[in-house]
């Protein structure tokens, strides 16, 4: 049987626990699962804010998670581009991104690779924009 080889991204700043269940779902879909953690400046290009928790760091606390075997500093927005270096056969995504226009790009370029595409339930009522928002409200 082919070893499962799952890959997964994001900025993961201020982890959250949003962060924490697509990667235990992204575990429980491949045998083997690298996350690749976007560097300051792709996260300052793709959201127009610069990360709260610097790269470093970030990339520390996912490579301690225990459930991921591998962690990459992703340098670049096109997620082929960690493909071609990392040959992973399944790309895990939450599904605020299923059905949309970035969505339906991804899976086409990835379908063509042989890479199948799997959808997560987004966590709701948590993310690093909202935790950011409150932190400016607390520290006025």
């Amino acid at each position: 049987m082919r070893k499962i080889i799952g890959y997964t991204t994001g900025v993961f700043d201020l982890f959250h626990m949003g962060h924490l269940n697509i990667l235990r779902k992204a575990k429980e879909h491949c045998d083997y699962l690298i996350v690749g953690v976007t560097t300051d400046e792709i996260a300052f290009e793709m959201k127009r804010k610069a990360p709260v928790i610097p790269f470093e760091e970030r990339l520390s606390i996912v490579a301690n998670i225990k459930c991921v075997d591998q962690v990459v500093a992703k340098e670049e927005i096109d997620n082929v581009i960690a493909w071609k270096n990392l040959r992973f056969n399944v790309f895990f995504k939450g599904d605020d991104w299923k059905g949309t226009e970035k969505g339906n790009a991804l899976e086409k370029s990835f379908n063509s690779l042989g890479v199948k595409v799997v959808y997560f339930p987004y966590t709701e009522g948590t993310s690093s924009t909202h935790l950011q928002e409150v932190l400016k409200k607390m520290l006025g």
